[in-house]
């Protein structure tokens, strides 16, 4: 899964609404995910397939009904890229306590001889 595809399909604040909307209610049609905003139906359909093509949600056909879910590989992708960084960062701030504590005890030995 192409995190860059995600997170571009993600940027746009009415797809956005959308695959939070699905997460929060669970499968719906196209019709409910266009009810809270104010545009088109060929506009959400627009949305839809990019969420779609990104592999944010999927289109499940039952007979005449369509519905969308959103695809939790894609959460999963973004959270192991999140966590790359998550672990960087966090490592960085280990080594900048380090030597903030290191630069206090020799500030303190330090006044000690003073």
């Amino acid at each position: 899964m192409n995190v860059q595809h995600i997170f571009s399909a993600l940027s746009d604040p009415t797809r956005f609404a959308i695959v939070e909307q699905l997460l929060e209610k669970g499968d719906q049609t196209a019709g409910s995910l266009a009810e809270p905003f104010n545009i088109s139906k060929p506009a959400i359909s627009r949305h839809l397939k990019v969420l779609e093509e990104a592999g944010v949600i999927e289109r499940k056909i039952d007979r005449q009904f369509r519905s969308f879910s959103v695809r939790p590989q894609s959460l999963r992708s973004l959270d192991d890229w999140i966590g790359r960084y998550r672990r960087f960062w966090q490592t960085s701030f280990d080594r900048l306590e380090k030597v903030l504590q290191d630069n206090k005890e020799k500030e303190n030995k330090d006044d000690d001889r003073d």
